[in-house]
Order: structure tokens, then C-alpha cells, then sequence
């Protein structure tokens, strides 16, 4: 006679971005009863950086989630249980009741002797190793024998499934069907694969499926596109309409991260403002003249934004020093050998940060089409613990909002950050007259422990000169 054996194994929440100790569990895609494989998406979460699918690393059945949608659960704690099939066994004649004991004893000596698989950071796969731990739960079904009486267990109150909404007809539960270069290709373009409708055989996703879904969401997305500044949303906060009484909204992810780093920086860099108007009527006519002659190419998006991060760039290019980060445990200065863009961009999780990596040794095609990229990542919540880290220096865009200027908080780490504002039609004098042309005001903050007063000007004097005459982009750049 045989056993099937089932051992019960746990996945714990990962560190998903470098140091994290917690995460918000957003939507679960599979429920109690529900089939895994090994590399299956089974939630959503939310860490303080960005929100990352996380991926089970065995086959087995569902047997519990430990925590609903909404729960914070830190790092290291198990949340969700799952049936893992084992091998078969001989059993013991049903005189014995002590065999079922047995085999529960030898169940875990057995798993012990054999090299656990680990789960590590997401993204990075499953490692082999040996490591001690505790006795696995076992269930034993034996055929044609009188099991042994069970002591009676507390009982556990079981969390309720949360099952997340049904996209584009994909039934719940289950991961979009698509080969992994396909996956590879949505990834890059940011697409969620649950929103792409499958035209393939047995309800597979092709290339040809996601190109047609970037295609419509591109085709969605022209309007806004045309905004002057197109980087920056705002997500109202969830206040129910004739609401009279207070509204309580948890700080947690992204929000309760941005604000710890706020205070650190505003408490711990002294900052400096300096503010300056700029003629930008060349530069909007220089924006019209890429668009039109897609000189740039034609799939690649043009904006002012576009121009004011080449200018930024090349007034570092300039004077480098601006480029810097304070070592404080070495009491040194350090410039940075590589700029990398970050673009403030508020999105509905929260205001984040994500820069584009040698932002300065691209060309002003490269440039936009990374910019455009970023954006669009941003746009879709889909970006990346990595595109956020190791920034060097800063765009804020208030002036999408119809905002003038403001004073912006240094992002933590960095020397410098740009704020623009909103371009006006305004009285100006212009070759001796006073004529109507498109003005915007440039605020730019900085660390006064890095950059002085002449260095933070000569910075904000390039930029406005660059977005004043933009042809010198080429010239200077």
C-alpha cells in the first residue's frame, strides 16, 4: 500500500528593494484551492520605493493566505501557505497505529538531508543551500487503514480570499498565458500583460497583442501629451464627496517614505533658492519645429520638458561640481563621474523619483526617448525599485499644475534640484519693445554645504541663456 504525502510550505515576503522591512500587500491573483507553479505571480505589493509582482518559487496547491488586501506585513513573514506534493511511501499494516506518527517524524528528517531552495530577493531567482530549520506540517492519507486518533487543534480562523479584479477577461487566478519573450517585451514597455486581450491559440498573448495594446494606449495618451510639461500627475486623495467630518488616510509605501526622506533632507541639508524668469517663446517655436519635421523621429515624444532637461544637462556638463553628493561619514565631497536625471513625477501611490541612468551622455534623440519611457512607466505605477535609486540631480515640473514657481526640497543624497513653472503669455521687452512673449520662471535649490552662491548661479544663469536661445544647446552642448 501506498501514502500520499503533502507537506505544507510557506512563502514569506521578500526584501524587494535593498533594505526594506515592509511591504503592503495591494491584490492577491489566486485564492484557497488554487493551483501554483513555480514562478507563478500570486500578489501585488507595495514597498516604500514601488509596487512589485512577487513570483512563488514551487508548484503545489493553495492552502491559505495569511493576510487580506491592505495588510502591511514586514519582511520575513509568511503570507501565504501552500500543499506541496511529495513522494509515495509504504505503509504500515492499520494494526500499528504508531505509523502515521512515524512517518511524520521521518517526513521532516527526510526534507532536512535534502538542499532547501531559498527564497531570495525578487528578481533574482531561487538559490540552493542548505539551512536549518523547523519541522515542516505533513498530511497522510493511508488506503484501506484505520488512521491513528488526532489530538484536537486549536481552531484558526482563516483570512478571507482577496481575488483581484478580473482585466481584460483573464480568469482569476491565473497568469496571462504568453511565452517569455513576450513577457520580456511587455516588461520593457511597461504593459500589464492581464489588460493585453490574447488572439493566439488557446488564449496566448502574442507580440502582435502587445504591440496593439501599446498602440492603443498611446493613441489614449496623445492628448494629454500635447500638455507643455507632460511628467508630473496628480491623484487626489480619496475623500468622499459631502464629506463634513475628518478623513483619516493612512501614511504607508511610497507617501510614508517620501515624507521620512522630506524631513531628512530638509533637516539635514541647508538649502538655498534662487529664482530667475526666462523668455522660453524660441524654445516653444524650437518644440513646434521637432515635432513637425520629425527630425527626432517620428514615434518620439517632444515636449519643453525635453529641452529644459538638455539644458540642465549641459550646464553640468559645464560646471560639474554641481553634480555632487555630501559624504558625511568621510567628510569629502563627491562629484559624480555619471549624471543621472531623476523627474519628480506624482502618481496615485505618491509623489516618486525615477532618473534616467547617463542621462548626460545621451544625444537629444536618446534623451527623449528615454525621457518618454520613464514617463510612461511612471504614468502605468510599473516603475522599478532600480529606476529610482542613484539619482545625482533633479527636474521638478510644478508648472504643469499652473503653478509659477516654488521652493523644492533637495532630493535626499543630491546637490541640486530644478523647479519650472508654468509658461505664460506675458508683457516683455523684446528689441526695445514691449511685446507679448511665452515666459516661465526657473527656481533651482541646492545643498549650501556643496555648491556656494556663484556655483548655484552660474548653474541657473546656463539653463535660462540655453532655454532663451536654444540653438545654443548645440553649440555649448
Amino acid at each position: 500500500m501506498t501514502t500520499e504525502v503533502r507537506s505544507l510550505r510557506e512563502f514569506k515576503m521578500p526584501d524587494v528593494g535593498e533594505g526594506l522591512t515592509e511591504a503592503e500587500i495591494l491584490s492577491w491573483y489566486v485564492k484557497p484551492g488554487d493551483t501554483v507553479t513555480d514562478g507563478q505571480v500570486v500578489c501585488e505589493v507595495e514597498t516604500a520605493k514601488a509596487a512589485v509582482e512577487l513570483p512563488i518559487p514551487f508548484n503545489g496547491v493553495v492552502e491559505q493566505l495569511f493576510f487580506p488586501a491592505g495588510a502591511t506585513v514586514d519582511v520575513g513573514t509568511a503570507i501565504i501557505s501552500v500543499a506541496v506534493a511529495g513522494e509515495a511511501g509504504a505503509v504500515a499494516p492499520a494494526a500499528a497505529p504508531a505509523a502515521p506518527a512515524a512517518a511524520e517524524a521521518a517526513a521532516p528528517a527526510a526534507a532536512s538531508a535534502e538542499p532547501e531552495r531559498r527564497e531570495v530577493l525578487v528578481g533574482y531567482g531561487p538559490r540552493t543551500g542548505t539551512a536549518q530549520r523547523r519541522a515542516r506540517r505533513t498530511t497522510t492519507t493511508t488506503v484501506n487503514a484505520t488512521p491513528a486518533p488526532a489530538a484536537p487543534a486549536a481552531p484558526v480562523a482563516p483570512v478571507p480570499a482577496q481575488v483581484a479584479p478580473v482585466v481584460a477577461e483573464q480568469p482569476v487566478g491565473e497568469r496571462p498565458l504568453a511565452k517569455p519573450p513576450v513577457r520580456k517585451l511587455a516588461k520593457d514597455l511597461g504593459i500589464d500583460l492581464r489588460a493585453v486581450v490574447a488572439t493566439g491559440q488557446d488564449g496566448v498573448i502574442t507580440r502582435e497583442d502587445v504591440h496593439a495594446h501599446a498602440s492603443a494606449l498611446a493613441a489614449a495618451q496623445a492628448a494629454p501629451a500635447e500638455r507643455p510639461v507632460e511628467a508630473e500627475q496628480v491623484q487626489a486623495l480619496p475623500v468622499p464627496v459631502g464629506t463634513t467630518g475628518d478623513v483619516r488616510v493612512p501614511i504607508k509605501g511610497v507617501r510614508k517614505a517620501t515624507a521620512q526622506a522630506m524631513v531628512a533632507s530638509a533637516f539635514t541639508a541647508p538649502h538655498v533658492t534662487e529664482f530667475v524668469q526666462v523668455d522660453v517663446t524660441r524654445t516653444m517655436k524650437f518644440v513646434r519645429r521637432l515635432k513637425e519635421s520629425g527630425e527626432l523621429g517620428r514615434d518620439v515624444r517632444i515636449s519643453p520638458l525635453l529641452l529644459v532637461a538638455k539644458a540642465l544637462l549641459t550646464a553640468v556638463k559645464r560646471h560639474p561640481e554641481i553634480n555632487a553628493q555630501w559624504d558625511e561619514a568621510a567628510q569629502e565631497i563627491v562629484i559624480k563621474g555619471q549624471v543621472n536625471l531623476g523627474i519628480a513625477a506624482a502618481t496615485p501611490r505618491g509623489l516618486i523619483v525615477p532618473n534616467i541612468k547617463d542621462a548626460g551622455g545621451k544625444t537629444l534623440t536618446g534623451l527623449a526617448v528615454a525621457l518618454g519611457e520613464l514617463i510612461d512607466t511612471a504614468r502605468q505605477g510599473k516603475t522599478s525599485p532600480g529606476d529610482m535609486q542613484g539619482g545625482t540631480i533633479t527636474i521638478t515640473n510644478v508648472g504643469v499644475f499652473g503653478v509659477d514657481t516654488g521652493t523644492p526640497i533637495l532630493n535626499p543624497g543630491e546637490a541640486a534640484i530644478l523647479a519650472v513653472g508654468t509658461i505664460r503669455d506675458m508683457p516683455w521687452v523684446h528689441k526695445g519693445k514691449v511685446v507679448p512673449r511665452q515666459v516661465t520662471t526657473l527656481a533651482l535649490s541646492f545643498d549650501h554645504r556643496l555648491v556656494d552662491g556663484e556655483l548655484g548661479s552660474k548653474v541657473l544663469a546656463d539653463v535660462a541663456a540655453l532655454l532663451e536661445r536654444p540653438k545654443r544647446l548645440i553649440t555649448w552642448g
